[in-house]
């Protein structure tokens, strides 16, 4: 239609997209020029006017809500272990760019049929790291012949897929010291070749068996299957994105980790930027609060904008900073200015704490332009 042409420069090609889509049936040429005219209008109100202080009022559209967060930790019920840190923690968490989230978790979505529920406990449980102790119905250790017994629960190894060959290669696999298992009778003998061990060695050989992974995702610890609207998702304790992405019955365009440092690793830095602006989202609608999402994007930017996550801390964003006297300004101000002089560091004082340091008229809002007259002589 020739009526978008004058609105192309105005308005850009994904809103005028959505317009287009949206648009009811047999609309009157009047009501559509009506339609594009508020578009417009609204698209320019929402641009950030040139010298606005964004930085300043981000920190304050986040940081006001922010107070007023709880400092909770979410608990799904029936399932040991599984915690999810919540409100003002979690923010905490995620801007000072932790490299390790204290209750690390995963959503799982499924291909048909097994989002629709087909076989979803017996996935779920497949993707849960068992280990030794898991199919083991007891551990004894043999002083005087120097060998650690281990009595399989049949049960137990049933339900998991297991048999006593396929056991007793992971228990080799994992201890790789030289070593001869053997299954006697009930259970397997396992015994270190070579010099007589001392019984703190076995002790330790013992503890370190029961902790080898025989079956699931290594790092998941706990599973439970939700239905959320018309499909089923897997909530996992633990996250391993690598490996999970490669199963066949894992839908990966839509699969997320709360851990953002293993996302940039995974799928990249874009990846990690869009993951923080939802996770922040995600705890700061949970909280029933309302905060720009273009606020979140701008923090999501700061942090992303090297090529690797960082936090906003003195050893991440603020370490980045170009001026001198912006990160003498946060901490430890003798230090960078020692090593700025040592290097012969300039700063154009184009930002907003330097000038306000020296007592400069800062170059943003009316600040911004300069006038150049030519005098009269």
């Amino acid at each position: 239609m020739s009526i978008f042409k004058p609105y192309e420069k105005d308005i850009p090609k994904h809103l005028m997209d959505e317009v287009k889509e949206n648009l009811p049936k047999g609309i009157s040429q009047a009501k559509l020029k009506k339609i594009l005219e508020t578009v417009a209008m609204e698209y320019k109100r929402a641009k950030v006017e040139p010298g606005e202080c964004v930085g300043i009022v981000g920190a304050e559209s986040i940081g006001e809500p922010g107070t007023q967060m709880t400092l909770n930790t979410f608990h799904f019920a029936g399932v040991a272990e599984m915690n999810v840190t919540m409100g003002l923690p979690r923010i905490i968490e995620i801007l000072d760019g932790r490299q390790n989230p204290s209750t690390p978790m995963m959503e799982v979505f499924l291909k048909s049929p097994y989002s629709k529920g087909k076989d979803i406990r017996k996935i779920a449980q497949s993707l849960k790291e068992s280990t030794v102790k898991d199919a083991v119905s007891e551990f004894v250790i043999n002083v005087a012949d120097s060998t650690v017994e281990i009595i399989p629960h049949k049960q137990k190894m049933q339900e998991l897929g297991l048999t006593n060959s396929v056991l007793a290669k992971k228990i080799e696999k994992g201890i790789k010291k030289k070593n001869t298992i053997k299954f006697v009778k009930d259970r397997f003998v396992f015994k270190l070749r070579g010099k007589e061990e001392n019984l703190n060695e076995i002790y330790k050989i013992k503890e370190k068996i029961k902790d080898i992974p025989v079956k699931g995702v290594k790092g998941i610890t706990q599973v439970l299957p939700i239905k959320r609207e018309n499909e089923f998702v897997i909530i996992t304790a633990g996250t391993n994105l690598k490996d999970l992405i490669k199963k066949d019955f894992v839908d990966f365009k839509r699969t997320t980790s709360n851990d953002i440092f293993e996302i940039a690793n995974v799928l990249g830095i874009e990846a990690a930027r869009q993951s923080i602006i939802n996770e922040v989202f995600k705890v700061i609608e949970r909280q029933g609060l309302n905060i720009d999402v273009r606020h979140i994007m701008l923090v999501a930017d700061t942090m992303c904008v090297n090529g690797i996550v960082q936090g906003v801390t003195r050893y991440g964003v603020i370490s980045q900073k170009s001026s001198v006297l912006a990160r003498a300004s946060f901490e430890t101000p003798i230090r960078h200015i020692i090593e700025a002089a040592m290097v012969g560091e300039k700063d154009k004082l184009s930002s907003v704490i330097e000038n306000v340091m020296l007592n400069q008229t800062v170059p943003v809002g009316t600040g911004l332009p300069s006038l150049v007259t030519k005098e009269k002589k």
